[in-house]
C-alpha cells in the first residue's frame, strides 16, 4: 500500500511546491502586493474553469477496462477539455471581465488589469489539466504510478526553468511571470503524460472486453455522463470557494492585504493537504471490488492525516511561520504578520483532507457519487454563511475570516458523508 501510495504522494507534494515557489518569485519582483493579489485571483478561475475536468483521473481509474470503455472515456474527456477552455475564454470576453471582476468582485483596477493578463496567459490550462489527468488514471490502474510521478519532475522542472527564465532575463510583471510557468508546467506534463501512457493504451486497445462487465463506460455516453455529472458537479461546487472567498476578502478590512496574504497560506496549507488530496486515487485502486482492504486503507488514512495536520501545525505554531513567511516566501514582516494567524486556523485541514478522500474512495468505488456532491454543496453552504459573520459580523481581518469559514465548511462536509457511509 505504502509503495503504491508514494509515487502519487510524491507527485501531489510536487505540484504543491508550485505555488510556493511562485509566491516567492513574485514577491521579489515589482510591486509585489498587487501582483500576489492579481496571481491568487488568476489561479482561483483558472482552478474554478478547470473543474469540469479535476474529476477525469478518478473517473479513468474506476471505469476505464478494455478498449471500447477507454474510447468512450477518452472522447467524452476530449469534450470536457474543450468546454472547459471555451468557458475561460467566455470569462476573458472584456464586457464579461469588468463585470465580473471590477463590478461583481470589486477588484481594484491595477488587480483587475494584472489579472487579466495572467489569464490569457493561463489558456492552455484547463485542456491541459484534463489531458493529463485521464492519462494519469490510466496509469495508476495498471500500477504504474511511478511514471506519474516522474511527469511531475517534469511539470515542475518546465514550471521553474520558464519562472526563473522570466525572472532574469524579462521585464514582466509577477502576475504573468507567474501565469507563465504554470501553462509551461501543465503543457510539459500534458505531452510526457502522452508518451508515458502509450504502452497501456495499446494493452487496453488490444483487450476487447475487460474482466468485469459493471463500469458505466460500456453502457455509451449517457451512462458516462451520470457516473461523472456528480464528480463534475462536486469539483465546480468546490472550486466555487476559492473565487468566492475572493469575493468576500475583497469587502472586507483590509482587502488588498488579505488578497495578497492568502494564496501563501493557501499554498503552505496545501503542502500538507496534498498528501490527502494524493490518497483518493490510491484507495479508489486498493480498494477492492467488496471493499476488502477498507480496514488496512482506514488505518492507513488516520496516520496519514495526524501526520499531515502535524506537519503543519510544527510550522505554523513555532518561529519555523517567520521563517517560511519572511525568508522563504519573501513577504514583508507587514505582510507576515496578517498570514500567521490564519496558517494556525488551518492546522486541522489536512487531516480532513485525508478523511474526505478516504471517503470519496468509499463512495466512488461503490458507484455512490451523488452524497459527495451533497456534502460540498454543504461545505460551500457552510463557508458562505461563516464569512459573513466572522468577516463582516464580527470584524475579522478578511484573510482570517476566510480560512476559519474554510475550516467549517469541511467539517460540515466530512460530517455528512461519515452518516451517508455508515448508513449505506
Amino acid at each position: 500500500m505504502l509503495l503504491f501510495w508514494l509515487p502519487l504522494a510524491a507527485t501531489w507534494l510536487m505540484m504543491a511546491v508550485e505555488g510556493p515557489f511562485l509566491a516567492a518569485v513574485i514577491a521579489r519582483l515589482a510591486d509585489p502586493k498587487f501582483n500576489l493579489a492579481a496571481h491568487g485571483v488568476a489561479f482561483a478561475f483558472a482552478i474554478l474553469v478547470e473543474a469540469p475536468v479535476i474529476m477525469l483521473m478518478s473517473a479513468s481509474t474506476a471505469l476505464v477496462e478494455d478498449a471500447r470503455t477507454y474510447r468512450r472515456l477518452r472522447n467524452f474527456a476530449n469534450a470536457l477539455n474543450a468546454g472547459s477552455t471555451g468557458l475561460l475564454l467566455l470569462v476573458l470576453v472584456p464586457g464579461v471581465y469588468d463585470t465580473l471582476m471590477e463590478g461583481v468582485i470589486g477588484l481594484p483596477p491595477e488587480v483587475a488589469r494584472l489579472t487579466y493578463g495572467a489569464l490569457w496567459i493561463l489558456l492552455p490550462w484547463p485542456a491541459a489539466i484534463g489531458y493529463r489527468r485521464f492519462l494519469h488514471g490510466l496509469l495508476i490502474r495498471s500500477g504504474r504510478t511511478r511514471l506519474v510521478a516522474i511527469g511531475t519532475v517534469l511539470r515542475i522542472t518546465g514550471m521553474s526553468a520558464t519562472a526563473l527564465v522570466l525572472f532574469a532575463a524579462f521585464d514582466l510583471p509577477g502576475a504573468w511571470v507567474g501565469a507563465s510557468a504554470l501553462s509551461a508546467g501543465v503543457v510539459t506534463e500534458a505531452i510526457a503524460a502522452r508518451l508515458m501512457a502509450l504502452p497501456t493504451v495499446r494493452e487496453l486497445l488490444a483487450r476487447e472486453r475487460g474482466p468485469d462487465d459493471d463500469s458505466p463506460a460500456h453502457d455509451g455516453y449517457r451512462a458516462i455522463a451520470a457516473f461523472y455529472y456528480p464528480l463534475a458537479l462536486t469539483s465546480l461546487i468546490g472550486l466555487t470557494v476559492q473565487p468566492m472567498l475572493t469575493f468576500f476578502m475583497g469587502r472586507a478590512p483590509p482587502p488588498i492585504e488579505s488578497l495578497a496574504v492568502f494564496p501563501v497560506v493557501h499554498s503552505l496549507s496545501f503542502l500538507f493537504r496534498a498528501l490527502g488530496l494524493s490518497f483518493q486515487e490510491a484507495a479508489i485502486a486498493l480498494m477492492g471490488k467488496r471493499f476488502e482492504h477498507y480496514p488496512e486503507l482506514a488505518r492507513f488514512a488516520t496516520g496519514l492525516g495526524l501526520a499531515a495536520s502535524g506537519g503543519l501545525a510544527l510550522v505554523a505554531f513555532t518561529p519555523l511561520a517567520e521563517v517560511w513567511f519572511v525568508t522563504i516566501s519573501g513577504l514583508t514582516p507587514e505582510l507576515a504578520a496578517f498570514a500567521i494567524m490564519p496558517a494556525r486556523i488551518l492546522a486541522p485541514l489536512p487531516a480532513l483532507s485525508v478523511l474526505l478522500s478516504f471517503q470519496r474512495a468509499v463512495l466512488v468505488q461503490g458507484r455512490r457519487t451523488r452524497p459527495i456532491t451533497v456534502a460540498t454543496v454543504i461545505e460551500v453552504a457552510v463557508i458562505a454563511a461563516l464569512f459573513p459573520l466572522f468577516g463582516w459580523g464580527v470584524g475579522m481581518v478578511g484573510v482570517t475570516a476566510a480560512v476559519l469559514a474554510f475550516v467549517g465548511g469541511r467539517v460540515g462536509s466530512v460530517t455528512f458523508l461519515a452518516r451517508a457511509i455508515g448508513n449505506r
